[in-house]
């Protein structure tokens, strides 16, 4: 196994420290002009020309302002990528691009690495929330306490209404205070508003 030892003439430490990587850290962005879905849509466009990106994070807060994550499937694409755009200028700006220092969730996740970050996993559940997710699945019979609403009637076969009973059901009645002549030709009476 080789070891690292001096640094060759010529190359500043931070660049030889970090390890070649599938994801690119890219700085120097504009960030108060654009929108995060234009930049990163851009970033996406430009990047894609030397292979298959996987993912683009850009993210607007005040501590990543300007700064972007481009993640690539292969290391050979990645490295492509870096030499020709390194101070490109994107939107008026020279971009600054350099190997990120850890491995992306997306490339994670593709070999199988991905771990649930501890912060996650500690989470306290609150007694709402519990109630919540453990709710019963509608349309089954539920076992905690007794709900207010009445209860739902019994299910198939026909309903009987109310009125079942009445003489009156099924014949049409005639209005008393009109006479019935409602199916003449007769032209509506005009209300003039110029009064």
């Amino acid at each position: 196994m080789a070891t690292r030892g001096a640094l060759p003439p010529g190359l500043p430490a931070k660049v030889v420290s970090v390890p070649p990587n599938m994801t690119l850290y890219v700085t120097n962005l504009p960030s108060n002009k654009f929108q995060k879905e234009d930049i990163r849509t851009a970033l996406y466009m430009l990047f894609s020309t030397y292979g298959p990106v996987l993912d683009v994070v850009v993210l607007k807060t005040m501590k990543m302002r300007g700064q972007a994550h481009i993640v690539f499937r292969d290391i050979q694409t990645a490295t492509q990528a870096m030499r020709s755009l390194d101070g490109f200028e994107f939107f008026g700006r020279p971009m600054k691009i350099m190997y990120a220092k850890t491995k992306s969730n997306a490339i994670a996740k593709l070999d199988g690495t991905f771990k649930i970050p501890t912060a996650a996993a500690d989470v306290k559940v609150t007694d709402l929330q519990q109630q919540i997710f453990n709710a019963p699945v509608p349309g089954t019979a539920s076992t905690s306490a007794p709900s207010s609403l009445p209860p739902k009637p019994p299910t198939g076969g026909d309903q009987v209404m109310a009125d079942a009973g009445t003489s009156d059901r099924g014949t049409k009645r005639i209005r008393e205070d009109e006479p019935e002549e409602s199916d003449s030709d007769v032209a509506m009476e005009e209300d003039s508003d110029d009064e």
